[in-house]
Parts: structure tokens; sequence; C-alpha cells
């Protein structure tokens, strides 16, 4: 059966590794996981089984690229797929929801953002569903590289829609990482499907050079490469300003090569994208933006030209490398120059004490249900939105609090027609209720604003019932038939609070102290990354132990260490000492103005030193820190010794 689907509607002989016993327990009604390399056809591993599965198929992917890749992949073979995103606009989101109820759709592509939708999520409740796929499924775990809070909540949703199977897919996880995954959907450890890491044809190369001699050392290693003919190269960079000026010195040396970054509008963007595809570009100098939906099977070329943010990283990017099997060549050309830049980006995401004092003070003036927005949050203690979403995780986690749902806090609609003529449309308690939407509503010249503390008080007052989720699904049915414009705004999370009587300066410190590990482990991570490219070792063997996996050759013999040119990276360039003097100079304007503010944040050496490199923080964006002297003026410095030496200035002001 799932051989004939393979032939007649893929139009391919025979499975690849790993995909039958995938697709096997899926089709049989059981959950399952896929750890395949990049590029390995874990899609498949859905795309065939929602064609035998009776009712939906339900994708949730964390990148919009990677949705619209798959989707046009399914129109091509004849399968009725769709999306919903926020690129859409109301009409086509509309039409993608009557093709679901009418099950002309089987599978539907959505981000873990749209759960949070209440209107959405009316919407699917109402919608049989079969199978809950979760691509890039290590983001649920915290111990993953791309970690996502908002991926926790998938189990819980499998439940409340009632779906049956849930599918994992990624390319990069280790052995915690899959316990992890297992555990929380309840996956059988026989329905867990591992190929292995190995790519037999990518040789992987680390040849280090300083960063003065770095710009010369990729163009002589390039030119002879690409004298041939074309040979599609990605040329991974940190910082989009590297993109820009290593594109241009490229150009100038005879290689055309194209920025791309997240800076770029995204018209432009893909566009880019696009060129590189279809190769009318051939090489792109890009920061990670670049990446995820890169389906292109003949890159013949990964160099990172800056150290990459971890092995998982590494591994995801040279992944994208000889999909047709042809050999290809990664080269890891960074030193630890660029090692600076990786580490503050783990320091800028750990919250302040203080800051996560202000998150429990919140807490704890809630009462037992606790609405919050989260960038005002976010900006009242200083959080950023990721490590935010993650401390209300840990929130969770303790039993703390506990998810109710979300809502838009504000709705409001403008009529495409008479108010009288809706009204006429309907009878009874039908007629009453759409009746009582209008009148609770505060009608300004066009826009009527959906009062539901009015609606509640009349429904009670009339004897109907106006529950909110029903109010939802009314005007959405009024949208698909073209009697009003519908448009929501400020969207609030609510949590049910569990525990009122906690030790908060306990829980303080406990929270404090979990973020300090994570950011110790992030910091070791990086350490292992430079352990592995300086390694004496196979270097393809060492990268897949790194994942579990002890298939791989112990001596692949087509890296450079098997080659007998093992690495060593430059060491980073000492930076000159800083006097106290010239940090107090330097903060100077910075301190006035955080004073002024009143905000109550308190000049921390965190605080000061995040400044001093140029981590952009919520307070920093509404002060225009960036516009202040001393901003990023350490910006190539180490931030923890730069944390340190402010610490310890302090420390002696006190005393």
């Amino acid at each position: 059966m799932i051989e004939r689907t393979l032939q007649q509607v893929f139009g391919y002989d025979d499975f690849r590794l790993g995909q039958r016993p995938v697709i096997e327990a899926v089709v049989a009604g059981r959950s399952a996981a896929a750890i395949f390399p990049t590029g390995s056809g874990k899609s498949l591993c859905y795309q065939l089984p929602a064609l035998h599965l009776p009712h939906l198929t339900l994708v949730i992917s964390p990148l919009l690229a990677l949705m619209q890749d798959q989707l046009a992949f399914l129109e091509r073979h004849g399968i009725q797929a769709a999306s919903i995103d926020s690129a859409q606009s109301r009409e086509e989101t509309s039409a993608v929801m009557n093709g679901v109820e009418r099950g002309d759709i089987r599978i539907l592509m959505i981000s873990v953002e749209r759960l949070k939708n209440e209107r959405f999520r009316a919407f699917i409740r109402r919608i049989p569903i079969s199978l809950m796929v979760v691509d890039e499924a290590h983001c649920i775990s915290e111990w993953g590289h791309n970690f996502r809070p908002d991926y926790l909540k998938l189990p819980d949703y499998q439940r409340e829609f009632a779906i049956p199977q849930a599918l994992l897919l990624t390319a990069t996880a280790t052995p915690r990482v899959i316990e992890d995954m297992r555990n929380r959907f309840a996956i059988a450890a026989d329905d867990v499907t591992a190929t292995g890491f190995y790519r037999p044809n990518l040789n992987l190369e680390v040849a280090p050079a300083p960063a003065d001699a770095r710009p010369r050392a990729l163009v002589e290693w390039l030119q002879p490469r690409l004298a041939d003919g074309p040979a599609p190269t990605i040329v991974y960079v940190t910082l989009q300003q590297s993109a820009e000026r290593l594109a241009a010195y490229l150009s100038k040396a005879g290689i055309q090569a194209t920025a791309y970054h997240a800076g770029l509008k995204s018209e432009t963007r893909q566009a880019i994208q696009q060129d590189f595809m279809q190769g009318r570009c051939h090489c792109i100098v890009a920061t990670i933006a670049f990446g995820m939906g890169i389906d292109k099977a003949d890159i013949r070329h990964v160099v990172h030209f800056d150290l990459p943010k971890s092995i998982e990283n590494y591994s995801q990017e040279i992944g994208r490398a000889g999909r047709d099997g042809n050999p290809s060549t990664c080269l890891m050309l960074a030193g630890r120059d660029t090692l600076g830049v990786l580490e503050t980006f783990v320091y800028g995401d750990t919250p302040e004490y203080h800051a996560i004092q202000r998150l429990i003070d919140e807490l704890q003036a809630a009462g037992p249900r606790w609405e919050l927005l989260l960038t005002p949050l976010s900006q009242h203690t200083n959080i950023r939105p990721l490590p935010l979403k993650t401390l209300l995780v840990q929130l969770e986690l303790r039993g703390i609090i506990e998810p109710s749902h979300a809502y838009f806090a504000d709705y409001r609609f403008k009529l495409l027609g008479d108010a009288d003529a809706l009204v006429a449309r309907f009878q009874g308690e039908r007629r009453a209720f759409v009746q009582a939407i209008l009148d609770a509503s505060k009608r300004a010249r066009t826009w009527y604003e959906l009062d539901f503390s009015s609606l509640e008080v009349l429904g009670r007052e009339r004897g109907l019932d106006t529950a909110r989720p029903r109010v939802l699904t009314a005007l959405d049915y009024f949208v698909e038939k073209g009697w009003l414009e519908l448009q929501s705004r400020q969207l609030t999370e609510v949590y049910a609070v569990l525990k009122t009587d906690i030790d908060a300066e306990a829980l303080c410190k406990e929270l404090h102290g979990y973020f300090h590990e994570k950011e110790a482990a992030e910091i070791t991570r990086l350490h292992a990354m430079l352990a592995l490219f300086e390694s004496d070792n196979c270097l393809s063997r060492r990268l897949a132990e790194w994942f579990g996996d002890d298939r791989a050759p112990t001596h692949c013999g087509h890296c450079s260490a098997c080659g007998g040119r093992p690495a060593h990276l430059p060491a980073e360039a000492p930076s000159a000492a800083l006097e106290a003097q010239q940090l107090a100079a330097l903060l100077s304007e910075f301190r006035v103005q955080l004073e002024q503010r009143g905000d109550g944040h308190p000049a921390t050496p965190d605080l000061l030193a995040r400044f001093l490199c140029g981590i952009t923080t919520p307070l920093f964006t509404r002060m225009k820190a960036r516009q202040l002297p001393g901003f990023a003026a350490l910006e190539g410095h180490s931030y923890a010794e730069i944390r340190r030496q402010l610490a310890q200035a302090s420390s002696s002001s006190i005393q």
C-alpha cells in the first residue's frame, strides 16, 4: 500500500534509509520520531502517511520558508496542502479554513504561535485531526540548541485537540534531547528512528586563519574551486555588517557574491534566495538567517568564516552541502576571534536577579488569575522575550502557574452592510444573540469595539448564551459570509496561579541559579565546539559521536584530521587593559540617563557591561541607548572580563 503511494504519487522507486519504519509506525496508528540528517527526507515521513490517514495532518513548523518549500513540493505532486500564516490576508486565511472544514485540504501547516490565537483554537477544535507533526522537534527540549518555550506546550495541545498521534522530526538531537522528546510525547523507544549523522560525501576541513588574513585566505581557497564553472557556495558569518563587507571584498576579488541577513527587507531576501536556488547567483555570504528551507541539492561548498554557534548549528549548516550525494567540502576558517561575540549572545539572554524579582512581584500581585501582555512585561522587567518565555515555562514546571488560555484583548469590526439587515438574517434566539453583540459594542464612525464584559451582562439579562467561544465563532462566520471585517489586537496570555504562598526570595534565587547554569552550559558548549575543531582524531567520527552515533568509521579518510592536518585555532587577540577611569567615562552619560528615567533599574555590573558590549535589551530600546556615547564601545572585549571589572569597581566603592 505505502509502496504504491510512494511510486504513483511521489515518483520514487524505493524509500531512503529510515523512512520505511517511521511511515509504517504512523500508518499503523503509533506516534514516532525521525532523527535524520539534514536533506535525508524527513518530510516524506508525514507527507505519505497523510494520504492514508482518515483526517487532517497538522504540521507545526518554526519558519515560514520551510512551510513554503514543502507546500510547493506537495503542490507539484498533486497533494492538497495549505498554510495559515501572518503574511496572508483575512480572505486567504478564510479560504484555507473553508478548505480544511470541507476536507479538501489534507495537510495544514502553521507556526506554534498560531496555537495561541483563540479564534484559531476555536476553529481547530471543530476539526478532526489524525496526526500532529512537529518539525525541528529539538526545539521542544530545553537541552536543545534552539529551545523555544512555546514548543513545551505542544503535548498539552495534542491532548486538548484529541490528536491521537504525534510525529517528531529533527536533524540535530543529542541522546539527551531525544530522550526528552520521546518522554514528552510518550513515544515508544522502538518507534524512534535515527539513521546516523555520518555523511561520506562531505569533506570536513578545518584550516583556521588569523582574522586579518582570513578574507585573503577565503579568496585563495575559493578561486581555484570556482574556476571550472559555477559551484554553489554558502559562506557563513556571525554579524550582518560582516556579511556586507565580505561580499563586497569577494566581488572585488572577482568572485561574484551576495550578502544575505535579517536586516534586509523581506522581498530582498526572497529575491536573493530565489536567485541562489535557481542558479542565477552562486555565492551567498550570509548570517544564519539563511539556511532553514534551503533545499538545494548541488551546494558544493559551505564555509564558516566565523565560528558557528554550536556543534548542532555546525551540523545543520554543513548538512546543506552535497544533498545530491556528490562530493562537497565544508571549510572552517575561523579562529577564536569571534568567540567573544558568541559568548556575548549567551550572556545577554541571562535575566538579572532584580529583573526576576520584578516578575515575581507581578505574579504575586495578580491574585488567582494572572493576565499578561508579553511586550509590556518584557519592558517592565528588562528581560528579553525569549528568556521571559523560558521563565514563564519554569514557573509552569514548578507548579506555580498553569496556562489557561490566550485571547486578544481588543476586537473590533466594521459592518459591510446595514446593522438591521445583519440581524434580520437570523430568527429566534440567534437573532437576539446577534442583536446583543451589536448592542454590547461601542461604535465609532465605522468600527465597533466589542466589549465582552457588557456582552456577558446582556447575555444574563436576556437569557442568552454569550460565551466568548460562541461569539468568536459567530464573528468568523460573518467574516466568511462577507458581512463584516474583523480585527484583533493585544494578545493577552492568561495563567491560573496555583501557588500563592511562595517564598519569593528563595524562588528568585532558584530561578536566577537556573539561568546561570544554562549560561555556563552554553559557554561550555561553545568550548566543546572548539575542542571538536582542534581534535587530532577523525572529525567525522567526533561529530557523529556528539549525537550518540557510534556507526561512523573511526577514520573517514576525508577530513583534515585524517589527512594529517589537525587544526589549532588562532588565539583571540588580547584586548587592551581597561582602566577604572576609562570605564567610568564611557558610562557617565548612560548613568545620568538611567537615573533620570526613574524606572528603578539599578546600574548593576551586568546592565553596565551589556551597555558597553552593545547588547540590546528592552530597557536600552526605550532609552534609545544606541544614541548614547559609550554604547558598544567595548564590543570587541570579553563580556565576562568587563563584568568582573565593573563588579570589582562597585565592590571597592561600597567598601
